[in-house]
């Protein structure tokens, strides 16, 4: 027998190994799995261990209502979590919460009819899914989706509730639940009552929910047979105390998001799931008047493996402020045992801990609740049951059923959960309220979006944003509503330019982070791809409004054009509509447009508008109209046209005043110029990026 060569052991040693590990399932050479695994494992695409198919889940954990949510912000997650909890305590159903993107849906069709599916669906941006619901809305609205079975029709036996959230102040307002209940229905399954739709625009979110929910409860107890029980507080999730650690111990989280930032090791993909530290490259502030003030940061992304184009967004993820942790937990009567370390564990199969553990009460409130958020109606009458005396119980009671009175008491205040029971409790700790009652009702702490600054072209490797500072000054409330993630930025400018101790407005974060892995000059971040992009063709013209820091991707595409100029490249006519207050006080980027200009020539224009400068108050849409004839003739040559800032009444005003320049200018009607408007919206002409 001949020889083995090197080449011919290798093989066979591969090939022994392999049947190695399909016999013993890798169990050889195992590790430990980590218990926070999944976070990881979905920053990297994977689901290991976990069935794709939805009936196979519902029936291996005995579920019979199955809540799928399609959210951005976590608004869509929170309600189906609300949903689920209501739907097991008040009718005794079996729920579970699932997320859009960890299941197929070939296999709706063999949903049982004795079992019903919610669908809790946000519309993101202009008429678009969110990013965890593209899949399952590209397939329910594709000509012919194929499922399981040759059913006739194909989801006839599929019993379905549907909520949707949007925004009135844009054109396709809550397009993702109209169009998926039209999908649906289509393919023939049953609705069971009213497709609810909230509206953030008009702030009525929240009401709309709430008055959406109890007939759909009513419906739904008549379709499947149920009976309303008195609800009683059942917990997802279980809380233990591990008096074996401390916060010192090298396995305990104290703010990381997942396992291999615990290690000071994070890998990539960074992501919605798993964000990267970012050395802040620079950051400084654009203005800072009495009232406002507004920053210019940058980050360094060369270290990993995230890119951008221009128009992305850049994804900040906050700490909470030390005053309102120390507020969240003293009420709870927490303060004493803030580093205190415990496990959360989930309590059914299908429940997620939205957070790893063990970990510390500190780490919980100040990395992953939404503890500053206005609290909610619903949530209030969940913690009526806890409260630590009768008039609070009444108290508390009384805001969670009367819609009037809620909003009279905490929310014209935009009043957190701390400050509520500082307020009802006079003074008093809620130390009965089990703590699992907050994970489960108050949101994960979500990354906050900000239009991306910088052009991709010019430096690829840098990322820079601009945020105006925020803080809202409120009838009846001693002190500001401030923004959480922009405090938190400034308070990391002042820390990168040279303040030891930064408190902006009196505000303290942990800047440097879990274990000092930021040290104060770091910043979580990941991108988000958009569709807010420049044309293609470098030659088509632009046409830009953007007030404030509306004018951030406008910064992008001029330099983007701008740099394009400095290799040579043509480009199209290039103009820029920006309002401020004053040319003074809060005129951004303002030498950068007098480069630009010096370097692209007539091909790049801006137009200001100042609104508190003379007496009479100037606005885009104002400078926009006395453009009319050449705003037109560009329309006509094909021009792209961006709007990005207020939506509810700069970026409609705008919209109108387009469709009366073209009606005007053309000679047609203003409804054929408003669909001349809606056309140009449909293939992309005219794009938004736009906020409440």
């Amino acid at each position: 027998m001949a020889e083995l060569d090197t080449l011919d052991i290798i093989v066979l040693a591969a090939i022994l190994l392999g049947t190695v590990a399909y016999f013993t399932k890798g169990k050889l050479w195992g590790v430990a799995k980590d218990p926070y695994a999944s976070s990881l494992a979905a920053a990297n695409g994977a689901k290991a261990g976990k069935t794709r198919n939805i009936v196979e889940k519902m029936e291996e954990s005995g579920k019979n209502c199955i809540i799928f949510y399609g959210s951005q912000t976590g608004t869509a997650e929170d309600y189906a979590s609300r949903l689920a909890k209501e739907g097991k305590s008040r009718y005794g159903l079996e729920t579970m919460v699932a997320d859009l993107e960890d299941y197929d849906y070939d296999n709706l069709d063999a949903i049982p009819s004795d079992k019903v599916v919610m669908f809790v669906l946000a519309t993101y941006g202009e008429g678009e899914p969110t990013d965890n619901a593209v899949d399952f809305y590209e397939f329910i609205n594709g000509d012919s989706p194929q499922f399981t079975s040759d059913n006739e029709p194909a989801l006839g036996n599929l019993n379905y509730v549907a909520f949707g959230l949007g925004n009135n102040t844009y054109e396709h307002y809550n397009i993702m639940v109209r169009n998926v209940d039209k999908a649906l229905e289509k393919l023939g399954a049953h609705r069971i009552g009213a497709a609810g739709e909230g509206d953030d625009g008009a702030g009525t979110m929240e009401e709309d929910f709430l008055a959406w929910k109890d007939p759909m409860w009513k419906d739904l107890a008549e379709k499947m047979g149920l009976e309303e029980r008195e609800a009683v507080y059942e917990p997802i999730f279980g809380i233990v105390d591990r008096d074996t650690l401390t916060a010192e111990s090298p396995e305990v989280y104290l703010g990381e998001p997942n396992k291999t930032h615990l290690d000071g090791t994070p890998k990539g993909p960074f992501n919605a799931h798993n964000p990267y530290i970012a050395p802040i490259a620079e950051s400084y502030e654009l203005f800072n008047v009495k009232d406002r003030n507004c920053l210019h940061m940058e980050v360094d992304i060369s270290a990993s493996n995230l890119s951008y184009q221009t128009g992305d967004h850049l994804a900040v993820w906050p700490t909470n402020p030390g005053e309102e942790v120390d507020r969240f937990l003293n009420v709870l009567g927490l303060g004493e045992k803030r580093k205190s370390v415990i496990s959360v564990k989930a309590l059914e199969p299908t429940a997620k801990v939205p957070f790893p553990t063990p970990t510390t009460f500190d780490a919980i409130a100040r990395y992953h609740m939404e503890i500053c958020a206005p609290v909610s109606r619903q949530f209030l009458a969940t913690l009526a049951p806890f409260a630590p005396d009768e008039a609070s119980k009444a108290e508390m009671t009384k805001l969670g059923g009367d819609k009037d009175y809620f909003h009279e008491k905490i929310n014209v205040h935009h009043l957190n959960i701390g400050r509520v029971l500082e307020i009802v409790g006079k003074g008093k700790k809620w130390s009965n309220v089990p703590f699992s009652v907050f994970i489960e009702g108050i949101t994960k702490l979500q990354p906050r979006y900000y239009s991306i600054s910088s052009s991709s072209l010019e430096q690829p490797k840098k990322i820079s944003i601009t945020a105006v500072v925020e803080e809202q000054k409120l009838p009846g409330r001693d002190d500001p509503f401030r923004g959480v993630s922009t405090n938190y930025l400034l308070a990391l400018k002042q820390k990168q330019n040279g303040d030891p101790n930064p408190s902006p407005y009196g505000l303290t974060y942990e800047i440097t982070g879990p274990r000092n892995r930021y040290d104060g000059i770091h910043l979580p971040v990941h991108v988000r791809h958009s569709n807010f992009k420049l044309p293609s063709d470098p030659l088509k013209p632009v046409i830009m409004i953007g007030p404030g820091t509306g004018v951030a991707p406008f910064r992008g595409f001029v330099r983007e054009r701008r740099k394009m100029v400095e290799n040579g490249q043509a480009v199209g006519k290039t103009i820029l509509f920006f309002g401020c207050r004053k040319s003074t006080e809060d005129f951004l980027y303002c030498k950068e447009w007098e480069e630009a200009k010096q370097i692209m020539g007539d091909s790049f224009e801006l137009v200001s508008a100042f609104s508190r400068e003379n007496g009479s108050k100037v606005y885009v849409q104002h400078r926009l109209k006395e453009r009319s004839k050449e705003i037109n003739e560009l329309l006509e040559k094909k021009a792209y046209f961006y709007v990005c800032g207020d939506a509810a009444n700069m970026a409609r005003e705008v919209n109108n005043v387009l469709a009366q320049i073209i009606s005007e200018e053309r000679g047609v009607p203003e409804a054929k110029a408003e669909d001349i408007v809606k056309n140009m919206r449909a293939s992309n002409q005219y794009q938004e990026d736009v906020w409440s």
